[in-house]
């Protein structure tokens, strides 16, 4: 969770920095910043939970096929 956290202030970070150059908007940038992060961030914690369960074991290689 550790690991969620800190890339949710990097992202956080960058969002606003971006969102803020394009527009020069404080408050654009602030939304930005708040929306698109939170909203990946959920998304990657889920993402990392699959992956997890996937882990192949020893000896394995990851697979796509059904």
């Amino acid at each position: 969770m550790l690991k969620t956290i800190t890339f949710a202030i990097m992202h956080f970070s960058v969002a606003f920095t971006v969102a803020y150059l394009l527009t020069g908007s404080l408050v654009v940038g602030g939304a930005v910043a708040l929306v698109e992060p939170a909203i990946n961030t959920v998304a990657f914690y889920f993402h990392e939970k699959v992956w997890q369960k996937l882990k192949p074991t020893h000896g394995q290689s990851y697979s796509l096929a059904a």
